[in-house]
C-alpha cells in the first residue's frame, strides 16, 4: 500500500509541476508576442523617420545620427565595423 501511496503522491506532483510550466509558458508566450509587435511597431517608424528624413531635410535627425553612426565606423577601423556588424546581425533575427 505504501508504494500505491508513492506512485499516487509523484504523479500528483507531476501534474502540479506540468500545470505551472504551462501557465508561465502561456504568459511567456503573451508577453514574447507582445515584445515581437512593440519591434514591428518600432521598425516601421524608424522606416517612416528615415524616408521622412530624405524627402524632408532630416526633420527627426535619423540621417544625421546614422551618418555620424557610419564616420565613426571609419573612424574606429576594425572595431566599430565589429559592433557594427553585431548590431545588423542582432536586428535581424
Amino acid at each position: 500500500m505504501t508504494d500505491r501511496y508513492f506512485e499516487l503522491r509523484n504523479k500528483k506532483i507531476e501534474e502540479i509541476v506540468e500545470g505551472d510550466n504551462m501557465i508561465i509558458s502561456k504568459h511567456l508566450k503573451k508577453v514574447n508576442k507582445v515584445i515581437v509587435e512593440i519591434t514591428k511597431l518600432l521598425t516601421n517608424v524608424f522606416v517612416f523617420a528615415v524616408i521622412s528624413g530624405l524627402l524632408f531635410n532630416d526633420p527627426f535627425g535619423v540621417i544625421g545620427t546614422i551618418s555620424s553612426l557610419m564616420s565613426q565606423v571609419g573612424e574606429q577601423g576594425l572595431a566599430g565595423f565589429i559592433s557594427l556588424a553585431i548590431i545588423v546581425l542582432v536586428y535581424r533575427k
